[in-house]
């Protein structure tokens, strides 16, 4: 029952979602703040990617790898990049570490998790800062990549979303993309793509390769939700991470929910 309200709730229309999720993450961030994980997001498991981390990130291998996969979709050494929707940072971490960047700019929407972000990730390539995708807090033509991991869902305005990422982006910069929708909702998002006059360089199906990950992390993450979560919201929680069996879980292996990463390019 909860989580059907939730899902009413975050469909209701833009402006009611992209209040629930401000709201949401703030909390969120919050609750968690001294919780040792950096990542929020489903995952990536292919059987030939095996990324290179630190014995300490060893636990959160398969988020880290949903990075890599989207960020590696072009060679971002010595590029300026800005992620929006950097979370808790690990993302943007990872990317400055170990792909070689000029720089890294993460902005979110939540105090909460660039509190946590500052904190945690400190490294001479690697900032962070309280920003709106909606309006993005930077100059025209500022950067040479723009990034955007499972954070897109929670948009109310997809359109302006893009409209934003194209001004901050120099002539030939890229965007580079991985989100899930509704199978339905998948062709009307790439429509927004196409009529924002970024130009598609590619488009993949990574449904199956999240399914793995959220497999392979199922159990700790369990764990996880009993330990810190207060039992009545538990499945609400479940569900949210994508816990084998749950109604996300479920709805991508019915492929109902579709998982895809994409590239896009911002013509000179």
């Amino acid at each position: 029952m909860i989580q059907k309200l939730l899902v009413l709730l975050i469909h209701f229309g833009p402006k009611t979602k992209r209040w629930f999720w401000r709201v949401w993450y703030n909390i969120f961030a919050k609750k968690a703040y001294s919780h040792d994980f950096f990542f929020m997001n489903y995952g990536f498991y292919d059987e030939n990617l095996f990324i290179k981390i630190d014995h300490e990130e060893e636990r959160e291998r398969y988020p880290a790898q949903l990075y890599h996969h989207a960020a590696t979709q072009e060679d971002i050494s010595k590029k300026k990049v800005l992620e929006v929707g950097s979370g808790r940072g690990g993302g943007a971490s990872y990317v400055s570490r170990h792909l070689k960047p000029k720089s890294v700019v993460g902005i979110d929407i939540s105090k909460n998790a660039i509190k946590l972000c500052n904190s945690m990730h400190q490294y001479p390539n690697l900032s962070f800062c309280v920003g709106d995708s909606e309006k993005i807090p930077f100059e025209n033509e500022s950067f040479d990549v723009v990034l955007n991991v499972e954070s897109s869902h929670c948009y109310g305005n997809i359109p302006l979303f893009l409209t934003e990422v194209k001004r901050v982006l120099k002539p030939g910069g890229f965007f580079l993309w991985a989100d899930f929708r509704l199978a339905k909702e998948m062709p009307v998002l790439f429509n927004c793509f196409l009529d924002s006059g970024l130009e598609k360089i590619r488009e993949k199906n990574i449904t199956n390769s999240v399914v793995k990950a959220l497999k392979k992390m199922s159990k700790e993450r369990k764990e996880k939700i009993k330990k810190h979560v207060p039992r009545p919201i538990q499945p609400v929680f479940m569900s949210y991470a994508g816990i084998q069996g749950s109604e996300v879980y479920n709805s991508f292996i019915q492929n109902r929910l579709i998982y895809k990463s994409a590239t896009f390019k911002k013509i000179k």
